[in-house]
């Protein structure tokens, strides 16, 4: 603990966005086959420097299976809460759940990334007993503690009961129960998120562990069984207030980006799939006149295909969905970017006008039928999936990786770890670096990035931009 707030924590995205940049990234490591240990890679990102674009340390876990998926830090600009903050905690843990495992890793990345290791496990016993959820997924630091939201309950299947949001003490790490005291109708959840000021949270939906974990399940699919909804909270009151159904055929509504500058009270969630045309879209939620609303502002086509360049899975309908698996919106809450894990693609959407985002730029590269190759000529497997976004808004990096038993249904040869990164011109536009291209070790996939000193999708804000 320091005697003055971290230098990484920033009262508004403003000041967040003339930060330092980023020197490291962090990113999972996962083995498809539970045939050895996940990892945390540590990746050189400081342009000029002789290791750049190349992993500079390697933590490994002690067991295996665990699935690494979602990570997040212990703390964050959120600590800065003038209600309930922690402003001399640090930035300084990274918390990696085990999404199969239900498994917890806190990993020390002090006194430097470099030499990061292993500070406490958590086993998934502890996480059971004390909130009777499981499959532990999206971590987000809180004023007063940890956040942590499941996509299991009880149970072996993690069907006994709804997922939720747990909480843990941001500095024991210790699991202190559940967040909800009312959830009214929300019986799944995938992602979370915040506005800290306007005293609300946002939850999206993905679906139950048997619906995922042994890959996707076409039935339930095509019969629109998995999640979409929104549901909004009182943040304080740790109650659901409203949830907005945005139509059985939007399956797989995930993640959720609030915009950063808490005088806007608007954001933003992807869907996966309609089930009536295979399009994706981008979904504006807002909240005007006491109530939250939600409208479709983007569409995006699937791609027609011949049925023999198309796995199994999609051979009956002729085409690649676009699969939007992850969006993320830069600090000033101009650019949302959208990762589409089907079709190959990243796009770049101008939302200066949120309910009106504009195509402002694109990059293909990989793809289930287009394999798009790197600038550099290099292989791309699968899409482009996780993506994370520099505090500057300057660069933008993605990995390849969904979740393993997807990325075997939708791209059956194979998905070696990738990360890739594009730059951002001025006024919008994206270009890859022919120069950062990380290859991960043989056997490993991967999957979220996080930055040093923070990034667009760990950082709440307290205090709005001047």
């Amino acid at each position: 603990m320091t005697m003055r707030p971290d230098p990484t924590f920033h009262a508004s995205p403003k000041l967040a966005m003339e930060a330092p940049a980023e020197n490291f990234a962090y990113t999972l490591l996962l083995s498809p086959d539970f045939s050895k240990p996940d990892a945390l890679a540590v990746i050189d990102v400081k342009p000029g420097s002789p290791t750049y674009s190349q992993i500079v340390h390697t933590v490994t876990m002690p067991n295996k299976g665990d699935e690494f998926h979602h990570f997040g830090w212990n703390a964050c600009s959120s600590a800065l809460s003038p209600l309930a903050g922690h402003a001399f905690i640090e930035r300084r843990y990274l918390i990696i759940p085990g999404i199969r495992s239900s498994r917890i890793y806190i990993i020390d990345t002090k006194p430097d990334p470099t030499k990061a290791k292993i500070h406490k496990i958590i086993e998934p016993e502890e996480v059971f007993k004390k909130t009777g959820y499981s499959r532990p997924h999206t971590i987000h630091c809180g004023p007063d503690g940890v956040y942590v939201s499941t996509l299991g309950g009880g149970g072996k299947d993690g069907t006994n009961g709804p997922p939720g949001v747990f909480i843990m003490d941001c500095e024991t790490f210790e699991v202190l129960g559940r967040w909800e005291i009312d959830r009214g109708p929300q019986t799944l959840h995938y992602d979370f998120w915040w506005n800290l000021p306007r005293d609300y949270m946002v939850t999206s939906e993905w679906a139950l562990p048997p619906q995922f974990e042994n890959g996707i399940v076409p039935e339930d699919l095509l019969a629109n069984k998995y999640g979409h909804r929104l549901h909004f909270w009182d943040l304080r009151a740790r109650r659901n207030v409203q949830t907005i159904d945005l139509g059985a055929n939007h399956q797989m509504a995930l993640e959720v980006r609030p915009a950063h500058d808490p005088v806007r009270e608007y954001g933003f969630v992807g869907v996966v799939v309609d089930t009536t045309n295979l399009e994706a879209s981008i979904w504006t939620w807002w909240r005007e006149g006491g109530k939250f609303h939600a409208e479709k502002t983007a569409t995006i086509p699937p791609e027609p295909a011949p049925k023999e360049k198309l796995p199994p899975l999609l051979q009956g309908f002729g085409a690649v969905p676009p699969l939007v698996t992850d969006i993320d919106l830069s600090m000033d809450d101009r650019f949302l970017y959208v990762s589409c894990w089907g079709t190959g693609e990243m796009r770049q959407y101008d939302v200066s006008e949120p309910r009106k985002p504009k195509l402002a730029g694109s990059v293909h590269i990989g793809g289930i039928v287009r394999r798009t190759t790197h600038p550099n000529g290099k292989a791309f497997a699968a899409g482009p999936q996780m993506v994370e976004i520099s505090r500057d808004g300057r660069r933008v990096y993605w990995t390849n990786s969904l979740y393993s038993t997807w990325d075997d249904q939708f791209y059956p040869d194979g998905v070696p770890g990738v990360e890739v990164m594009a730059n951002v011109g001025r006024n919008g536009g994206l270009e890859l670096d022919k120069d950062y291209f990380v290859s991960f070790p043989d056997g490993y996939r991967a999957h979220q990035i996080r930055l040093e000193g923070g990034d667009c999708s760990t950082d709440s804000f307290c205090y709005p931009s001047a």
